[in-house]
This record gives C-alpha cells, structure tokens and sequence, in this order.
C-alpha cells in the first residue's frame, strides 16, 4: 500500500472536472501502459530463453532471499513514485517496479506454460475481468473504502508470516490461501481505487498507477496459482 499522501497536497477530488478527467485518463494509460510492458518483458525473457537461466538462477537462492530483495525494492520504488518531484524519477520507479514484477512472475509463468499453456491466458483474462468489475464498483458507487486499510495491513503481516513459514518449514501454502489472497487483491484494488478518486493529488499518476498495477499483478500470481493446482 502507498504512502500516505501529504496534506500540502489538495486532493484531485477537489478540482475542476476536468482536471479529475485527466488525471484518472493519465493514470488509467499508465495502468495500461505497465501492463502492457510487463507481458512485452515476459515475452523476451521467454523467446529469449533468458528465462530458463533466470529460473535457475533464482532456484539456486533461497526464496527468503529474493521475497526480501522483492519488499525492499518495491517499498523504494513506491516510496519514490509517491514522494518525489522529478517526474523522470517517478517514471524510473515505475519501471523498476514493472521489471521487477516480470523477474519474479518468471518461475511461475514457467510452470504454468510447461503443465498447462492455456492457464496463463485465462487467469489473465478472468484478472483484468475483475479489475475492471472492481473499478467499477469503486468509481461508480464513490465509497470511501479507507477502512480497508487496517484489513490490508493485517492480511499482509498474516500473508507474510504464512509464507516465511512454508519456506522455513517446507509445506505447501494450499488451495484456500490463493483464493484469500484473491480477496485480498480484491479489496486492495478497492482502497486504492477509492484513494486515488478521493485523496490523489492530481500531479501523482504515476505513483497511482504503480499501486494499480501492483495489485492487478498480485490477483494476477494468485488466480494463476489456483488454476495452476487445479490441472
């Protein structure tokens, strides 16, 4: 979840319509912009055949490893998309964020595309479905659904530990953990959504767009994986 917004900034809600218009298109076409960059990056790791050495490369490190340098990244390039003034910064972090993201769906696409090619398209296909119905619900109901953050924070301290836990431990995080995790991206989608309607400074898009897509790509990992354990 973002930083909290400073309260210098006056929010997108309170400016003209059109200024609101424009922010939410700018914000939407970098949404659409991420995603776009993220499959085009998973198709030249693939074609490539950078991705079978990137899987070997990440099987050889313990998964700890790669989930902290995946936080610690993550929480950087968020911070700088949010705080920063440079807008070339901000676009960095986006990007960083993306490649980010693509590096660590590798693994997963693998499996995926090795034990059922057809999986990957339908679970993108049911998570922009979902996307777009929670968009929805969001911009058109206008709840402020601020109180999920407190829910989102303790999801995520209980997520956490259920995956330090697997590795640690070495079981497997079943079937119902994918379909919380689902839920969670859920209602992730929704406080964002509703954040970026209500509370968003209008010059923040970019920052906006990086909390969008980091959502979608967590539904997007956790669909995945349970359509995957269903084959």
């Amino acid at each position: 979840m973002q930083p909290q917004m400073r309260t210098t900034y006056r929010p997108v809600a309170e400016s003209s319509q059109a200024s609101r218009a424009e922010f939410l298109l700018k914000t939407y076409a970098h949404v659409f912009a991420a995603l776009s960059a993220f499959a085009l990056i998973e198709i030249a790791l693939f074609k490539s055949g950078a991705a079978e050495s990137l899987l070997r490369m990440l099987g050889g490190a313990s998964w700890l490893i790669v989930m902290g340098a995946f936080m610690l990244v993550g929480w950087l390039c968020t911070f700088t998309a949010h705080r920063v003034q440079s807008l070339p910064l901000q676009y960095l972090a986006l990007g960083a964020y993306v490649l980010m993201e693509a590096l660590v769906f590798v693994p997963l696409l693998y499996f995926a595309d090795a034990q059922a090619p057809g999986t990957i398209s339908s679970a993108a296909y049911v998570t922009l479905a979902g996307f777009a119905a929670l968009t929805a619900v969001a911009y058109f109901t206008r709840i402020d659904f601020s109180f999920l953050r407190a829910v989102l924070i303790w999801a995520g301290i209980c997520a956490l530990i259920a995956v330090v836990a697997g590795a640690l431990l070495g079981f497997e995080l079943g079937t119902w953990f994918s379909v919380a995790m689902v839920a969670v991206a859920g209602a992730s989608m929704l406080y964002n959504t509703s954040n970026i309607l209500l509370r968003y400074p209008e010059d923040r898009y970019v920052g906006a767009a990086l909390e969008l897509f980091g959502s979608v790509a967590l539904m997007f990992w956790y669909v995945l994986r349970l359509m995957n354990s269903r084959r």
